[in-house]
């Protein structure tokens, strides 16, 4: 390597460097939009993303109906078997929702489960805060107690 390359590259490194550090002075010294939140200074009036992965729930209506059919794909889809689908049958041979369980603690947020439930009875919620001390409060049944499948969601 000779002289005038080495020299040469040092300029480069210099006016790159240069270069960022204008960018970066640039946000210091005029903010445009802040990203950064005042977690948890700012709980109360905090507001997550639409597509935020904070929990799964299962939306029930107001009279307390679900669209789950207990069909188990979000079951037999999870990668680590979060998702825990308990059916009975009914007199008419149809499949009837006894529990749907999730279990937090193994629960990656892949999505999967949301993805691939045909009737859309899941969906992620905005709650993040799981420190829990004991480890079976990670365990949520998603179906609300005395819930029912729609009428029209097919089972």
């Amino acid at each position: 390597m000779n002289i005038i390359q080495y020299f040469s590259e040092i300029g480069h490194g210099v006016a790159s460097l240069l270069r960022g550090m204008r960018i970066t002075s640039g946000y210091f010294f005029s903010p445009g939009e802040i990203v950064t939140q005042k977690y948890p200074e700012n709980r109360k009036t905090l507001v997550m993303p639409e597509r935020f992965r904070g929990e799964i729930t299962m939306p029930h209506d107001a009279e307390n109906f679900h669209r789950c059919t207990g069909c188990g794909i979000c079951d037999t889809n999870c990668p680590n078997d979060s998702i825990e689908v308990i059916t009975q049958k009914n007199e008419e041979n149809k499949r009837i929702l006894q529990s749907h369980t999730w279990h937090a603690q193994s629960c990656t947020l892949y999505n999967i489960c949301v993805k691939t439930c045909p009737s859309n009875a899941l969906a992620f919620g905005q709650t993040f805060e799981h420190a829990v001390f004991n480890r079976d409060k990670l365990t949520k049944t998603l179906n609300q107690p005395g819930s029912s499948l729609k009428k029209e969601a097919k089972s």
